[in-house]
Parts: C-alpha cells; structure tokens; sequence
C-alpha cells in the first residue's frame, strides 16, 4: 500500500505509541474481564491452524468470543488433524480458491460480527501469493460483508513499508481493497517472528557456526512471541483506537541484531563463539543464475523468488521505516507484551519449546 498521504504526521504517531508503550502488561483477559470492556462477538478466524493463528483462536476463546475458523480443505478434515488449540471453536472446510466455498462451506449464511485473518502463502512466491495474500483475501471480503461483518483484523507485514518482493505487493493491494471497502478495518503488521529467528538451534548444537550475513549488523529487530501477537490482536476487537489504523508492533526491546542472536544462542548451548559470514552480494550471484535458469527450467523462477526473499530478510530490518530520512528507526517501532527471543531460546535449549518453523525459516 502506498502510504497515507501524511506520512510525517503518521510518523510522528507512531513515536508518541513507542514512548507510551507498556512492555510488561498485566493478564489481557484478567485487565480486559476486570474493566467489562470485552463484548463477545462471534467471530469468522482464518489461518486458524498456524502457530499465530492457534494463539489468537486460543485466546479469542478466553475472552469469551464466540469463534468459527475456516480452514483449507488439506489442513486436515479429520479431528486427529486438528490441534488441540482449536477445541472449543467451531470448524468449517472449504476451497479458498472457490468464492462460492466461501459462502457454501463457511459463513454458510450465517451472520457474524468480526473476520480475523491470520491466513497467508506459505512460500511467499509470486503465484501463491497472489492466490492467497490477495485473491483468497478478496473472497474473504466479499462473503464477510455479505455476512454482516462490519470489522476485519488483518495479520500482515511490516515488511511491506518497503515493498520490493511479489508476495509484499500481494498483500498491499489487499490491504487497500480492506481499507476501501467501508468496513471497519486494523491492519496489524508485526516485525519478526521467534519461530523465524530460530533455525539454527541445530546446527550450533551440532558444533557448526553460527551464519551470519555480512558482519552480523547489518539489520535489526524486535521479535515479537505468537501469544503476544494472538493478544494484541484480540485487543483489535475492542479497542476503537485501533480502528482504521495501519498497527506496526514489535516485541520488547531493545532491538536486537543477528550477531546478539547467535551471541546469544552460543551461549545458552556452551559453544565457544564460531561464525560464518555470508557476504550478501553472494546472494545477488545466485537470484541472478536461478533467473537466467528461469528461462529454461520454470521451476528456477520461484527458487529465485525465494532467493530474493532470503536476501530481503537479510539486508532490511523489521523495524519501522521513517518515511522522511529512509532509514529504520527502532525507537518508532511500538513494543507490545513481555515474552523475548532470548527467553524463548532458553526454553528451546532446555527442551521446554520447539520451534516449528515450517516456511519460515530464514536459513
């Protein structure tokens, strides 16, 4: 999405968020049943089997909200496919491709107050996000408003402050048909996720070092934990000030590089500190001979969409971008919860956790 027009001024709201944000937060559900401010809504939930989406859906339920989650027909039609997160909330499957399966198979022409997406292309390559990110999203839209929904959260990405990959586009041009739409709309776009900055728990483990992108410094970020995000974005269904607003939120701080990360994870498991530096230019060789393949071998073009993405992630922060000087500010980027990266390693480390990364995976 193309920016509001008044990106200063939206940049200046998003330093007064950063100062008056609160980074160790009491119970949302105790702070939210002790003010009466919950109004149980029911609610249609997207994504719901992914790790973000089961948190939300999880605590959905806890305040008391009456949840339906429609889900791809190969996510699993059978209660052994269904994670344990789930019980309680009522499930639905159908084709997402099929916008008649989106009044057949999931609102089947009931009234709902609230659509929540956590839903997205699992690559991120140019097809599936454009199926997915944005024509699956448009379906959604289309069935919701027809069911009475009046509010729609949606689960997108601060990447996209900088769109320069397929699936950044896909999701913009949703999220300004969402806007466009007349419904009541939050935009929530969070920074990194733990499950993406863990994936090399195993190769430490088993002696090899820790890679890192030029000298390590190169980004930054404030990862932010499934369960504060699934919080943050229940509090969407209550919270006017987040109506009609574009939400980028972080974990608590401070910004963390990915050297501290392998800093870090070197050190819970007993290694000596042992890098490898992967000069990013690198990565430009390769998305060059995957295009260059692409004329031959179709297949190459999405391994160079992935390339890309890779190098993306490894060259840009996930933090808020000032639209005045161009460069990311970690002080503008809000902070929301308590949980940090370095206490879910702990956990990884001790065995308490485990990391299902799926397509998330940076390395």
């Amino acid at each position: 999405m193309r920016q509001q027009a008044n990106s200063g001024a939206m940049f200046g709201l998003l330093i007064m968020a950063r100062r008056a944000r609160v980074s160790a937060m009491p119970d949302p559900v105790t702070a939210k049943a002790e003010s009466g401010s919950t109004t149980p809504k029911r609610v249609m939930m997207l994504g719901g089997t992914g790790t973000i989406g089961r948190a939300t859906v999880r605590v959905l339920m806890e305040r008391g909200h009456d949840v339906t989650c429609f889900l791809r027909k190969r996510d699993g039609a059978t209660d052994a496919g269904i994670p344990p997160e789930l019980a309680g909330a009522a499930l639905r499957f159908g084709d997402l491709a099929d916008p008649q399966s989106w009044q057949k198979d999931g609102f089947c022409g009931e009234a709902f107050d609230v659509l929540v997406s956590c839903l997205a292309s699992r690559t991120g390559a140019p097809k599936d996000a454009w199926a997915i990110d944005h024509q699956a999203h448009l379906y959604a839209l289309e069935a919701a408003q027809q069911a009475g929904v009046k509010h729609m959260v949606l689960l997108s990405a601060i990447c996209v402050q900088k769109p320069l990959l397929a699936f950044q586009h896909a999701k913009l041009a949703f999220e300004k048909a969402l806007m466009e739409s007349g419904m009541t709309w939050s935009i929530v776009r969070p920074t990194a996720f733990f499950k993406s900055l863990s994936g090399q728990l195993d190769r430490v483990k088993a002696g090899k070092p820790f890679l890192l992108f030029g000298d390590g410094e190169l980004t930054a970020c404030k990862p932010i934990s499934d369960n504060d995000l699934g919080n943050y974005l229940a509090d969407c269904l209550d919270d006017p000030a987040l109506h009609n607003r574009i939400l980028p939120i972080g974990g608590p701080g401070p910004a963390i590089t990915p050297l501290q990360q392998g800093e870090k994870l070197l050190a819970l498991l007993g290694k000596e500190p042992k890098y490898s530096r992967v000069p990013p230019a690198m990565m430009s060789v390769i998305i060059g001979i995957l295009k260059m393949l692409g004329w031959i071998i179709p297949a190459a073009r999405d391994k160079a969409e992935l390339a890309r993405i890779g190098r993306y992630y490894a060259t840009e922060s996930m933090l808020v971008l000032n639209p005045e000087t161009g460069e990311y500010d970690a002080d503008a980027t809000p902070e929301y919860g308590s949980e940090t990266l370095f206490d879910y390693y702990q956990q990884l480390v001790r065995g308490e956790a485990e990391a299902e990364r799926g397509d998330h995976a940076v390395f």
